[in-house]
């Protein structure tokens, strides 16, 4: 299954956050779970509505997204022409 079938996006739901078909829960929410060591077991335990094919899903959308992100590497010459801002940015 394609996250396309699992993730929507509405504009007027969750302010147009990407989120699982039927729930109001996002891939941000998912993602975040992951990143802070939950398991699939707790994020069954804790939203029953959600299935392995629903964080693999979240999992994909987010590589398609990562995969069409564009760096541009920036130069330390560039930096020192930006100023303090920019570096703030590369530290």
């Amino acid at each position: 299954m394609e996250p396309e079938d699992r993730i929507i996006i509405d504009p007027d739901i969750l302010a147009g956050k990407p989120m699982l078909r039927g729930t109001r829960i996002s891939v941000e929410l998912l993602l975040e779970l992951l990143a802070n060591g939950w398991t699939y077991e707790e994020i069954f335990e804790n939203y029953p509505q959600i299935g392995k094919a629903d964080i693999l899903a979240a999992l994909q959308y987010a590589t398609d997204l990562l995969k069409e992100e564009h760096v541009y590497p920036i130069s330390q010459k560039n930096v020192e022409a930006l100023g303090s801002q920019a570096a703030a940015w590369t530290s």
